[in-house]
């Protein structure tokens, strides 16, 4: 390996080191956050009020906590607002218009202000209309991988927020922060809960 190599491999190596505990600190800055006095930076009220409706809805609080109870809708404000440049800030909101214009054709309403029933049904027809990822192996898509739209990539991106939580990570999936031996290969039954990364 010469030099030239040495340096770009280090190079990306740093990027990598420094840019996940970015990523993780936007998200525990967003924990810190009262939702009583949450003021969006990026999105305006109307664009935050479907955000936290797609949020709620998609995931909602159960036994477990909800999409709202770890504030997703609020991180996902601040990814837009500090790692999306100028056109990918203008697509988000032209998409959010143009879901709240479908919505208001089809149902009579924004999406925030449609009953559980219509909100179940867009979902569903987004489902069915909205391209799909493309099957992975080993965490590689298999074949090209097509634009999946707005809906699919908000969607990943809330399940994105809410499973790299430090709420759902500590006490929904299992956690240990110092992992002990490799066990390749174990019964399923072994596993148990599905661990947190």
């Amino acid at each position: 390996m010469n030099r030239r190599d040495a340096l770009k491999k280090s190079a990306l190596a740093l990027g990598a080191a420094t840019g996940a505990p970015t990523l993780l600190s936007l998200l525990q800055a967003c924990a810190k956050q009262d939702r009583l006095t949450w003021t969006p930076i990026f999105l305006n009220e109307d664009q935050a009020k479907f955000m936290t409706a797609f949020v709620d809805f998609l995931l909602p609080k159960t036994e477990t906590p909800g999409g709202l109870d770890v504030k997703a809708d609020v991180f996902i404000d601040l990814m837009y607002a500090k790692t999306y440049d100028e056109a990918g800030q203008k697509y988000v909101v032209s998409e959010i218009e143009k879901f709240n214009t479908d919505c208001k054709e089809k149902y009579g309403n924004v999406f925030a202000e449609l009953s559980d029933e219509d909100k179940s049904t867009c979902f569903k027809d987004h489902e069915s209309n909205s391209p799909k990822y493309a099957p992975k192996v080993w965490g590689t898509a298999v074949g090209p991988q097509e634009p999946v739209g707005f809906y699919r990539g908000l969607k990943s991106m809330v399940l994105w927020a809410y499973f790299s939580s430090e709420e759902v990570g500590k006490n929904i999936l299992s956690y240990d922060p110092i992992p002990g031996d490799y066990l390749g290969c174990i019964p399923l039954s072994e596993v148990g809960n599905t661990w947190s990364l």
